[in-house]
């Protein structure tokens, strides 16, 4: 593994402790206020000394109590970006992010300013100075001083949190691309499900100080009892898919991936490109029988996986289309109405429309 963690410490009647490890890509730590999720981003930069606690990343040591290990800030090799961007304002973007080059440790692996400025499509702001940048523009350079000091983690706090949509949307790509070319690990703290379904490779979900679940995105995005921690309003899972065509007569893109074929809005990429795409819960409809003349174009056999918890008047069902799973949001009546059950086929309906540009990202499956 990539990333090992395990802590445990106390704030007078909270306590947070925390065990899990994640592979290479982006681990969210995902959670409401007060979860815990910036404890322990500040336990793994060095901010914070756990009472009790073991954080290595790639092979390399930088916290065992029970050892005696604790390396210092400034020798564990971090870059941290915080909500706001944290510029210099008296120096230009190129000084800014020349300033992150100069704590790349001597003898270390050399990251060119020249390849930071096109991963993060920022050569144009290069003279400008931060006051006269977008909030988007600020956290891309902000990352770009940050990967410039060579770390072996890249620490990630609620990046896009004091962004508006569309700057969010402007910066999306750019964190892809962090997690799909990069080779150190990345842990990022959200509280969106969007963002997290869109990006992370690995999602923790935290509660209360303790890890509620843990595991691949794919997978706990589509645990019908993942609500109570993940939110029943955004809740939704992914599927990867390949373009396979465009009608720009009509305005879709035609995607297959292992359950079959589906339309969405027009989204600009290559046929041959692998999109990872976002599908709300509550935009799935299932059904028994195929249905016929009906708007929907998007009409994929599955069978029921799991169904969830069935309090109140709302069940979460996981459905397995091909080898992908995902997450529709039903009524009990009509799980009882339809006799869903473990392994019944059924077929899972979703509006093209209902699939937004912004649940739509590049995706590049990293080699085993």
């Amino acid at each position: 593994m990539t990333l090992e963690i395990s802590l445990a410490h106390r704030f007078g009647d909270f306590v947070i402790d925390v065990s899990f490890q994640a592979p290479a890509g982006i681990t969210a730590l995902f959670g409401r206020s007060g979860a815990g999720k910036t404890t322990v981003v500040n336990a793994v930069a060095g901010l914070l000394r756990p009472e009790r606690g073991r954080i290595t990343v790639n092979g390399h040591s930088l916290l065992d109590t029970q050892a005696g290990i604790n390396v210092p800030v400034y020798s564990r090799r971090v870059g941290y970006v915080f909500q706001d961007a944290r510029l210099f304002p008296h120096l230009t973007v190129r000084q800014n992010l020349q300033f992150g080059a100069r704590f790349n440790p001597v003898g270390g692996a050399t990251t060119s300013l020249e390849n930071v400025v096109d991963l993060l499509g920022i050569g144009h702001l290069l003279g400008r100075w931060p006051g006269t940048l977008s909030g988007g523009e600020k956290q891309r350079v902000a990352i770009g001083r940050a990967l410039l000091s060579n770390p072996r983690i890249l620490l990630m706090d609620e990046p896009l949190a004091a962004l508006d949509e569309s700057r969010k949307a402007e910066i999306l790509p750019y964190l892809e691309r962090l997690r799909d070319e990069l080779d150190i690990p990345i842990l990022y703290v959200s509280h969106a499900v969007p963002e997290v379904a869109r990006l992370a490779t690995t999602l923790v979900a935290l509660s209360d100080g303790r890890v509620m679940r843990h595991g691949p995105a794919a997978e706990v995005l589509a645990d019908p009892n993942a609500f109570p921690v993940l939110g029943r309003q955004e809740a939704g899972s992914f599927l990867v898919a390949t373009v396979l065509g465009h009608d720009r007569g009509d305005g879709l893109t035609e995607l297959g991936f292992s359950g079959g074929r589906i339309y969405t809005p027009y989204f600009q990429a290559a046929p041959g490109t692998k999109l990872r795409v976002r599908i709300r819960a509550r935009d799935i409809i299932l059904a028994l029988r195929q249905p016929e003349d009906t708007s929907a174009l998007n009409i994929l056999p599955a069978t029921v996986r799991e169904i969830g918890a069935r309090e109140g008047a709302i069940v979460d069902v996981s459905v397995r289309c091909g080898e992908t799973d995902l997450l529709a949001r039903i009524t009990r009546r009509s799980l009882i109405r339809l006799k869903l059950a473990q392994g019944t086929p059924c077929y899972a309906i979703l509006k093209s429309v209902a699939v937004a540009r912004r649940d739509i990202g590049i995706f590049e499956e990293r080699p085993d």
